[in-house]
Protein backbone atom coordinates (compact mmCIF):
# COMPACT_ATOMS: atom_id res chain seq x y z
CA UNK A 1 0.00 0.00 0.00
CA UNK A 2 2.94 2.36 -0.17
CA UNK A 3 3.63 1.83 -4.28
CA UNK A 4 1.72 4.88 -5.54
CA UNK A 5 1.59 3.61 -8.82
CA UNK A 6 0.24 0.38 -8.10
CA UNK A 7 -2.92 2.63 -6.40
CA UNK A 8 -2.77 5.10 -9.34
CA UNK A 9 -3.88 1.44 -11.81
CA UNK A 10 -5.86 -0.41 -9.41
CA UNK A 11 -9.16 0.45 -11.31
CA UNK A 12 -7.64 0.05 -14.80
CA UNK A 13 -6.12 -2.90 -13.63
CA UNK A 14 -8.83 -4.46 -11.99
CA UNK A 15 -11.10 -3.15 -14.50
CA UNK A 16 -9.80 -6.08 -16.87
CA UNK A 17 -11.38 -8.70 -15.04
CA UNK A 18 -14.34 -7.42 -13.60
CA UNK A 19 -17.01 -4.37 -14.38
CA UNK A 20 -16.84 -3.57 -11.47
CA UNK A 21 -16.74 -3.63 -7.44
CA UNK A 22 -19.72 -3.76 -4.69
CA UNK A 23 -17.64 -3.41 -1.86
CA UNK A 24 -13.42 -3.59 -0.69
CA UNK A 25 -12.40 -5.24 1.85
CA UNK A 26 -8.85 -3.40 3.66
CA UNK A 27 -6.82 -5.83 5.75
CA UNK A 28 -3.46 -4.40 5.71
CA UNK A 29 -1.65 -4.00 8.65
CA UNK A 30 2.03 -3.30 9.47
CA UNK A 31 4.11 -1.77 12.10
CA UNK A 32 7.99 -2.61 11.67
CA UNK A 33 9.22 -4.06 15.52
CA UNK A 34 10.30 -0.50 16.58
CA UNK A 35 6.93 0.99 16.89
CA UNK A 36 6.15 -1.82 19.58
CA UNK A 37 7.88 -0.54 22.08
CA UNK A 38 6.42 3.09 22.88
CA UNK A 39 8.77 5.53 24.32
CA UNK A 40 11.36 4.46 22.44
CA UNK A 41 10.13 4.18 18.91
CA UNK A 42 11.98 6.15 16.15
CA UNK A 43 9.67 8.72 13.57
CA UNK A 44 10.52 6.19 10.36
CA UNK A 45 8.77 3.12 12.34
CA UNK A 46 6.07 5.28 13.40
CA UNK A 47 5.50 6.75 9.76
CA UNK A 48 5.63 3.24 8.33
CA UNK A 49 2.87 2.27 10.73
CA UNK A 50 1.05 5.57 9.94
CA UNK A 51 0.94 5.09 6.29
CA UNK A 52 0.20 0.72 5.87
CA UNK A 53 -1.94 0.78 8.86
CA UNK A 54 -4.13 4.26 8.67
CA UNK A 55 -3.45 6.09 5.44
CA UNK A 56 -3.90 3.18 3.29
CA UNK A 57 -7.80 3.03 3.80
CA UNK A 58 -7.99 6.31 2.29
CA UNK A 59 -5.81 5.42 -1.01
CA UNK A 60 -6.92 2.17 -1.20
CA UNK A 61 -10.75 3.79 -0.53
CA UNK A 62 -9.75 6.49 -3.63
CA UNK A 63 -8.45 3.97 -5.89
CA UNK A 64 -11.05 1.77 -5.68
CA UNK A 65 -13.98 4.63 -6.06
CA UNK A 66 -14.07 4.99 -9.96
CA UNK A 67 -15.01 0.72 -9.75
CA UNK A 68 -17.83 1.78 -7.89
CA UNK A 69 -20.03 4.42 -10.03
CA UNK A 70 -23.21 3.35 -8.60
CA UNK A 71 -21.76 3.04 -4.85
CA UNK A 72 -20.49 0.09 -2.55
CA UNK A 73 -19.12 -0.61 0.63
CA UNK A 74 -15.79 -0.43 1.76
CA UNK A 75 -14.95 -2.48 5.17
CA UNK A 76 -11.64 -2.20 7.07
CA UNK A 77 -10.21 -4.48 9.78
CA UNK A 78 -9.15 -2.91 13.17
CA UNK A 79 -8.21 -3.83 17.16
CA UNK A 80 -10.49 -1.21 19.00
CA UNK A 81 -7.98 1.73 19.34
CA UNK A 82 -10.29 3.20 22.06
CA UNK A 83 -7.98 1.64 24.26
CA UNK A 84 -4.23 1.51 25.56
CA UNK A 85 -3.90 -2.09 25.09
CA UNK A 86 -0.43 -4.19 25.83
CA UNK A 87 2.47 -4.35 23.73
CA UNK A 88 0.04 -2.87 20.87
CA UNK A 89 1.91 0.44 21.52
CA UNK A 90 2.20 2.82 17.89
CA UNK A 91 0.37 0.13 15.92
CA UNK A 92 -2.34 1.08 18.36
CA UNK A 93 -1.90 5.04 17.53
CA UNK A 94 -1.78 3.90 14.24
CA UNK A 95 -5.67 1.96 14.21
CA UNK A 96 -6.92 4.94 16.02
CA UNK A 97 -5.49 6.93 13.01
CA UNK A 98 -7.57 4.14 10.82
CA UNK A 99 -10.47 4.23 12.61
CA UNK A 100 -10.48 7.95 12.38
CA UNK A 101 -10.01 7.92 8.28
CA UNK A 102 -13.32 5.56 8.61
CA UNK A 103 -15.65 8.08 9.87
CA UNK A 104 -13.94 10.95 7.19
CA UNK A 105 -14.28 8.38 4.46
CA UNK A 106 -18.05 7.92 5.27
CA UNK A 107 -18.88 11.90 5.23
CA UNK A 108 -16.89 12.21 1.88
CA UNK A 109 -17.87 9.13 -0.16
CA UNK A 110 -21.84 9.08 1.36
CA UNK A 111 -22.84 11.13 -1.55
CA UNK A 112 -21.30 9.11 -3.66
CA UNK A 113 -23.33 6.08 -2.55
CA UNK A 114 -20.14 4.50 -0.70
CA UNK A 115 -20.57 3.23 3.06
CA UNK A 116 -17.95 2.74 4.92
CA UNK A 117 -17.28 0.72 7.81
CA UNK A 118 -14.76 -1.50 10.51
CA UNK A 119 -15.07 -4.45 12.25
CA UNK A 120 -13.21 -4.41 15.50
CA UNK A 121 -12.70 -8.19 15.89
CA UNK A 122 -10.78 -10.08 18.99
CA UNK A 123 -7.41 -11.54 18.37
CA UNK A 124 -7.14 -13.72 15.78
CA UNK A 125 -3.66 -15.89 14.79
CA UNK A 126 -3.09 -14.13 11.46
CA UNK A 127 0.64 -13.69 9.99
CA UNK A 128 0.21 -10.08 10.91
CA UNK A 129 -0.11 -11.57 14.80
CA UNK A 130 2.54 -13.32 14.27
CA UNK A 131 4.65 -9.86 14.45
CA UNK A 132 3.04 -8.74 17.58
CA UNK A 133 5.57 -8.90 20.49
CA UNK A 134 3.47 -11.30 23.31
CA UNK A 135 0.67 -11.75 21.03
CA UNK A 136 0.10 -14.50 23.37
CA UNK A 137 -0.93 -11.67 26.16
CA UNK A 138 -4.76 -11.15 23.93
CA UNK A 139 -4.66 -15.34 23.27
CA UNK A 140 -3.91 -16.38 26.62
CA UNK A 141 -6.89 -14.00 28.46
CA UNK A 142 -9.38 -13.33 25.66
CA UNK A 143 -11.93 -16.41 25.89
CA UNK A 144 -11.49 -15.71 29.81
CA UNK A 145 -13.24 -12.30 29.22
CA UNK A 146 -15.24 -12.84 26.80
CA UNK A 147 -18.72 -13.58 27.58
CA UNK A 148 -19.53 -15.26 24.39
CA UNK A 149 -16.22 -17.18 24.67
CA UNK A 150 -13.52 -16.46 21.77
CA UNK A 151 -11.01 -18.69 19.71
CA UNK A 152 -7.81 -17.22 18.26
CA UNK A 153 -7.79 -19.55 15.60
CA UNK A 154 -11.69 -19.06 14.41
CA UNK A 155 -11.77 -16.16 11.90
CA UNK A 156 -15.17 -17.06 10.65
CA UNK A 157 -17.07 -15.05 12.45
CA UNK A 158 -15.57 -11.73 11.86
CA UNK A 159 -15.58 -12.78 8.24
CA UNK A 160 -19.26 -12.96 8.37
CA UNK A 161 -19.62 -9.80 9.66
CA UNK A 162 -17.42 -8.14 7.23
CA UNK A 163 -19.25 -10.07 4.61
CA UNK A 164 -22.41 -8.78 5.85
CA UNK A 165 -21.86 -4.92 5.97
CA UNK A 166 -20.12 -5.56 2.61
CA UNK A 167 -23.73 -6.89 1.29
CA UNK A 168 -26.80 -4.84 0.97
CA UNK A 169 -28.17 -5.81 4.20
CA UNK A 170 -26.81 -2.60 6.07
CA UNK A 171 -27.52 -0.07 3.29
CA UNK A 172 -27.88 2.76 6.34
CA UNK A 173 -25.20 2.09 7.90
CA UNK A 174 -21.74 4.16 7.19
CA UNK A 175 -18.29 5.45 9.81
CA UNK A 176 -19.72 2.45 12.06
CA UNK A 177 -17.51 0.21 14.03
CA UNK A 178 -18.89 -3.38 15.16
CA UNK A 179 -17.42 -5.40 17.36
CA UNK A 180 -16.94 -8.78 17.09
CA UNK A 181 -14.91 -9.83 19.84
CA UNK A 182 -16.95 -12.22 21.78
CA UNK A 183 -18.73 -9.37 23.98
CA UNK A 184 -14.93 -8.01 25.67
CA UNK A 185 -15.26 -4.55 24.10
CA UNK A 186 -18.61 -3.81 26.42
CA UNK A 187 -17.14 -5.56 29.80
CA UNK A 188 -15.37 -3.34 32.54
CA UNK A 189 -11.90 -4.65 33.90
Amino acid sequence: MQDDEHLRTLAERVGEHVDGLDGVLHSIGFAPQGAFDFLEAGWDDVATALHVSAYSLKALSVAALPLMPNGGSIVGLTFDARFAWPVYDWMGVAKAAFESTSRYLARDLGPKGVRVNVVAAGPIRTTAAKSIPAFSTFEDTWGKRAPLGWDVQDAEPTARACCALLSDWFPATTGEMLHVDGGVHAMGQ
